[in-house]
């Protein structure tokens, strides 16, 4: 009997293969149920009205595979299928459903289109009303195949003939832009007919020329002008083709968005619009004029890594209250970041205000956390018909909504909160008997995806927003194992590689913006600067992913060597500007910094947790003198980590849980000096009732630390707490989302007073990787799964979990139970891997792909 067909294949790390920007791009493909293991595949590449087989080729490899022929050529599509052998089956699986990717424009000598916007005056460091462009053109023949290639500086939303193209939202993101402007291609074939056409696109500032930054913030970061860049290509049935590209035939006019930015909030005037504006038949109606043409470096337009943001849930208010004086406070019972779309009729002129808070103080909305994003959007009513509208250009982070000058009552319906993030797949999932995790976990969740907006965020809601580095580091684990977020962590470390200074220096955001006093000029930093290192090794392990191990490497090595330098002779970075155990609980309100942990001590060992994760990824690229010298480096870290911090009693000189996380954590101590530094540990945690007393550094490393020197019990109490400060405590007190402060709402429900207190981030959220690991109990041992381990280790009172993740290999999951009489465990391998399995109080047992239901009573008596 034939094995069924595997999976369709996929192209990288993207949901799919429309306009790629890899001229080879790797397969990637998953095997039927059942099946075991691939001993052997086949490839077949449909291209140029030809059909290419590679044969069978004798391999177990199904993740990332080589492209199977020559590179693809601009605009090129092709059709592949694939088809493996598994040991038992007599002969070839069926072949898997056909999967078409076609490249982008791969060379700069592809690009007709140039930067297309207003011609008109404008205050450069002043609200600008933004402008639309369009286009009107003729097609004379009947239309195969159209595409649009399209990107601008600033933000934009295309449409054609009055149909929007796409889905995506704050198009093109957020990348460096003078060094990498992303691209989208759309297959616009159906949006076109034969005869009028028009084309047409919203503008807006964004990231490019907005206000964006801290103390005020900066405009015109990258540039003054906003620009579309759009090229439509449209193929006839004849195999001719036209192109229609931004240029100075291209015309420009005022929109009905009168302001637009992410800080500020988006002001409509539907008095100012005409629906039918991209229309053929909107020519030579209102106040189009030509447009100004500019400059692109057409070799730094790339295609995407990963998919665009969109808009992925709708929620509807819990609640909505009319308060005496006519506002309508909406409670939509989680804090999530997006914009409200509201249906509504009105009188012309009638003004709407939308303002956003993520908490309330004293039944109002509490905005002073927002600083100086003031989170305002205004529409003004026609009076025509009902409306509906949301925002284009601009996010909020939000619970609680108010609206000002709504026309009579509101009614279900009206008004929905639509939630806006990179799309990322999810992969990811984990619940257990205790419904206080339960929320903590999907707190975890709602950060990510409010952060993970095109670049990974600190905060979605305030003047800031940036790439921090530091937050990111200590969460990709967790991030990687909820989403499949390769993709966009691959594009954002391109630009972390950018942005890195020539010595060395990672910045502390990316892409940098200028932030005086305290984060321009730019410093090295630890646990920030080490994303170079961490991020990329993480990626790697999760996806298992070597090209992108290779491509990050120069940046960590740079890093590395930056640092080694730093540290001199004596191996000890104990010198500049650094954050520390950044957030430690005991800091105060107005220095985040000033924790409990000499910030030198977190250098020192971050300098040799990086050197040896260089020397890994050194190895793995088979880079050996690298690997040695880097592993000898790291040696010489640790030594000189302990013989500055390490006492001979095993104490630290910081005696604080989280110099003991991260020593025992990062493998710095000696395997005399683990234990007594794990008792202490314990200690300290137990002393202060198992409330937390780490920051952004401890807080993912102490229930690792715990866990893994013989006190799981504590790692438990810990988890469980709900006194604050804890994780616990956050829920007790309503989070829907992860804090940036333990305390960012104190116990008597005031807001921290501190210029820092968000809301919406999901450092501290990091623990969950514990949770997936550890209580769930799936852990990767080889680069993208394809060796597991489930060990679940029970405890706190939890007596039961259920844990899931999709591997590149397929789903791998554990749902266990505690019983009278020991555990049972129902775990699904993953076809083409192999795991281990450890259940309390069982040896080691090896299982093979497929469902297996275990008994420790079983396993016991049979051992």
């Amino acid at each position: 009997m034939l094995p069924p067909q595997p999976s369709p294949v996929s192209f990288e790390h993207l949901p799919d293969g429309l306009g790629i920007g890899v001229a080879s791009p790797r397969l990637t493909w998953t095997l039927p149920a059942g099946t075991g293991r691939q001993v052997s595949y086949e490839l077949e590449v449909e291209r140029r009205g030809g059909i290419r087989r590679t044969g069978r080729v004798d391999s177990a490899e199904q993740v990332l595979v080589p492209w199977p022929g020559d590179p693809l050529t601009s605009r090129e599509r092709a059709t592949v299928r694939v088809r493996v052998w598994t040991p038992d089956a007599a002969g070839p699986s069926e072949w898997s459903t056909p999967a078409d990717v076609e490249a982008g424009l791969l060379d700069a000598a592809d690009w007709q289109a140039v930067p297309a916007g207003a011609d008109w005056d404008e205050d450069p460091e002043g609200e600008r009303r933004p402008a639309r462009v369009r286009k009107d053109f003729r097609l004379d023949r009947p239309v195969a195949r159209a595409r649009l290639y399209v990107t601008a500086h600033g933000l934009y939303e295309v449409e054609i003939n009055g149909r929007r193209v796409g889905d995506e939202a704050l198009a093109p993101g957020w990348t460096v832009y003078p060094h990498r402007l992303r691209y989208r291609t759309h297959d616009v074939t159906a949006h076109l007919t034969e005869g009028a056409n028009t084309v047409g696109a919203w503008l807006g500032d964004g990231w490019y020329r907005g206000r964006y930054g801290f103390d005020g913030g900066t405009r015109n970061i990258y540039g003054t002008d906003q620009s579309l860049i759009a090229q439509l290509e449209v193929e006839y049935d004849d195999g001719t083709t036209h192109v229609v590209a931004t240029d100075r035939t291209w015309k420009a006019a005022p929109g009905p968005i009168l302001t637009s930015g992410l800080y500020e909030g988006e002001t409509f005037d539907a008095r100012l619009h005409d629906p039918a504006w991209a229309t053929p038949s909107a020519a030579g109606t209102g106040d189009w004029t030509p447009v100004r043409t500019g400059a692109r470096d057409a070799g730094t337009l790339v295609a995407p890594l990963g998919p665009p943001v969109r808009c992925t849930e709708e929620v509807t208010p819990v609640t909505v209250t009319r308060t005496g004086d006519g506002r309508h406070l909406l409670d939509f019972g989680q804090n999530l970041v997006g914009r409200l779309r509201v249906t509504v009729d009105g009188p012309a002129g009638t003004t709407l205000t939308l303002r956003h808070a993520e908490v309330l103080q004293d039944g109002e909305l509490a905005t002073r956390p927002l600083r100086e994003a003031t989170s305002v959007d205004t529409l003004i009513l026609s009076g025509a018909r009902p409306l509906t509208w949301e925002p284009r250009f601009t996010l909020h982070g939000f619970r609680y909504a108010e609206i000002r000058g709504w026309p009579g009552d509101m009614t279900a319906g009206q008004v929905t909160a639509r939630v806006y993030h990179t799309d990322m797949r999810r992969t990811g999932w984990f619940e257990c008997s205790d419904p206080l995790v339960n929320r903590l976990h999907e707190n975890v969740v709602w950060s990510m995806r409010g952060n993970f907006v095109d670049l990974p965020t600190d905060c979605p809601q305030r003047d800031e927003r940036l790439g921090w580095t530091g937050d990111i580091q200590v969460f990709a684990p967790t991030a990687s194992f909820l989403y499949d977020c390769a993709g966009l962590l691959d594009s954002w470390l391109t630009d972390v590689g950018i942005e890195q200074l020539p010595d060395g220096t990672i910045p502390w955001y990316v892409p940098v913006i200028p932030g005086e006093p305290m984060w321009t000029p730019i410093h090295p930093g630890a646990a920030w600067g080490d994303v170079a290192t961490l991020t990329p090794w993480t990626l790697f392990q999760r996806y298992g992913d070597l090209e992108l191990l290779r491509r990050h490497y120069p940046m960590a090595k740079a890093w590395v060597e930056l640092v080694e330098r730093l540290a001199g002779p004596t191996r000890l970075w104990d010198t500049g500007v650094q954050l520390g155990d950044w957030l430690d609980p005991a800091a105060p309100p107005d220095d985040p910094a000033a924790g409990r942990t000499d910030r030198y001590l977190v250098a020192t060992a971050y300098f040799a947790h990086s050197a040896r994760h260089l020397a890994l990824a050194a190895a793995e690229l088979g880079f050996e003198a690298d690997a040695e010298r880097y592993a000898a480096l790291a040696a010489e870290a640790a030594d000189a980590f302990r013989r500055r911090y390490v006492l001979p009693s095993a104490r630290l000189t910081s005696d604080s849980a989280t110099a003991y996380a991260i020593a025992l954590a990062f493998g710095l101590l000696m395997p005399e000096q683990r234990g007594p530094a794990a008792d202490r540990l314990a200690e300290i945690v137990l002393a202060d009732g198992a409330r937390i007393s780490t920051g952004f550094v401890g807080t993912p490393l102490i229930c690792d630390a715990l866990t893994d020197n013989g006190h799981l019990d504590v790692a438990y109490r810990l988890l469980l707490q709900a006194e604050c400060p804890s994780w616990l405590y956050t829920v007790t007190m309503g989070a829907t989302t992860i804090w940036e402060r333990w305390d960012s709402l104190r116990p008597d429900g005031t807001l921290n007073p501190g210029g820092m207190t968000s809301f919406n981030h999901y450092a501290l959220g990091a623990v969950a990787d514990w949770l997936h690991r550890v209580v769930g109990g799936i852990s990767a041992t080889a680069p993208g799964y394809r060796r597991l381990s489930f060990r679940p280790r029970p405890g706190g009172g939890i007596s039961w979990a259920r844990v899931r993740h999709d591997t590149p290999y397929g789903t791998a999951a554990l749902s266990w139970e505690l019983t009278a009489t020991g555990m049972t465990a129902d775990i699904t391998v993953p076809e083409g891997c192999t795991a281990t399995v450890e259940l309390p109080g069982c040896a080691p047992l090896a299982l093979g792909p497929g469902d297996h239901v275990l008994d420790t009573a079983e396993l016991g008596a049979a051992a």
